[in-house]
């Protein structure tokens, strides 16, 4: 029996590009070229039917070792904590001051972006620091 190594998260959002677009700030991800025959996914988009027109969007790592992020519009808003969340992982093998430095860094960079910041989880005796933050929809995710 063969195990799947390749994965897709799928976020489920009102704005998918936007929160696609962020997404690809956050972790150094691209858009990926449009569907073939068209130019641009401005193109594609004009191609669809108006209700269809903005309801997905995707972005993928350029090293090609990331999961495809793809969001799709949904009709309902967030309305309690998400089940799954990302962990950013910017301070892997840090510890004590240095993480958290490198934890404050990457919310400094992220705030402006459209990210909020929610809380700072400090250290304790079984986990490190992360920084609780909230994508562009109020998706939770962490700085690990």
């Amino acid at each position: 029996m063969s195990s799947i190594k390749k994965f897709q998260v799928t976020f489920d959002c009102a704005e998918p590009e936007r929160v696609a677009r962020f997404w690809c700030e956050v972790l150094g991800y691209a858009v990926p070229p449009a569907p073939e025959g068209f130019a641009s996914w401005d193109e594609f988009n004009r191609s669809l039917p108006p209700e269809d027109r903005g309801s997905a969007f995707a972005c993928v790592d350029p090293t090609g070792e990331g999961p495809r992020l793809y969001f799709q519009r949904v009709p309902e808003g967030k309305v309690v904590k998400n089940r799954v969340h990302l962990d950013v992982r910017v301070g892997t093998g840090l510890v004590g001051e240095e993480r958290l430095a490198a934890l404050e860094a990457e919310c400094a960079r992220l705030v402006p972006l459209g990210a909020v910041r929610v809380r700072l989880l400090e250290a304790d005796e079984e986990n490190e620091s992360c920084i609780v933050m909230q994508d562009v929809e109020g998706n939770e995710f962490c700085l690990d």
